[in-house]
């Protein structure tokens, strides 16, 4: 017996490790879609799987729904999306990941000792911002050296690049400060 071509909401939740009330959410913010049945049931198309996949994963890398919405709406609707519909909105995540990367390791890689915060709260900090000049200068407030992605506002969503910050210290120990620009 052939399969039937659309999915109950049991089935779409079991393929996609979505929970059902997460679709029903997902339909009523437009970013994915169902029909319905003569007894009001909800069918997906199979499609819908691979939606759902990329919510995960846009989802997993930070983006917000809105930016999800954004990005869905650029696939089409009517069919699976190709190769190329893939490639295309890759290019713009690859951005930033690349982003995501730099910053979760430049934070790993100060988190031993210091993240770079301006608190004067380590011996070390003499050194590295002498008279709190980090504290005083950072904008937005806030961890100072931290790559500009893990200093944003919880919640809020921008470019890297854009928001002015203190540079980054040198092999001397002295801090470079300035605004960064985008590239």
């Amino acid at each position: 017996m052939p399969s039937s071509p659309h999915l109950t909401v049991a089935e779409v939740a079991q393929r996609s490790g979505f929970a059902p009330s997460a679709l029903r959410y997902y339909e009523r913010e437009g970013l994915i879609g169902a029909t319905r049945t003569t007894g009001n049931q909800r069918r997906y198309e199979r499609i819908v799987l691979r939606r759902l996949a990329f919510i995960r994963a846009a989802r997993n890398i930070g983006l917000s729904l809105d930016e999800v919405r954004d990005e869905l709406a650029r696939l089409p609707a009517d069919r699976a999306p190709t190769t190329a519909d893939w490639r295309r909105i890759s290019r713009d995540w690859r951005v930033r990941l690349n982003e995501k990367i730099a910053a979760i390791e430049a934070l790993r890689d100060r988190l031993d000792s210091c993240i770079g915060c301006g608190c004067l709260s380590l011996k070390a900090c003499a050194l590295y911002n002498p008279d709190d000049l980090l504290g005083r200068q950072a904008t937005p407030p806030g961890a100072a050296l931290l790559p500009p992605l893990l200093r944003q506002p919880i919640g809020t969503v921008g470019t890297v690049g854009t928001v002015g910050t203190v540079g980054p210290i040198s092999a001397a120990g002295a801090v470079s400060t300035g605004t960064r620009t985008p590239a």
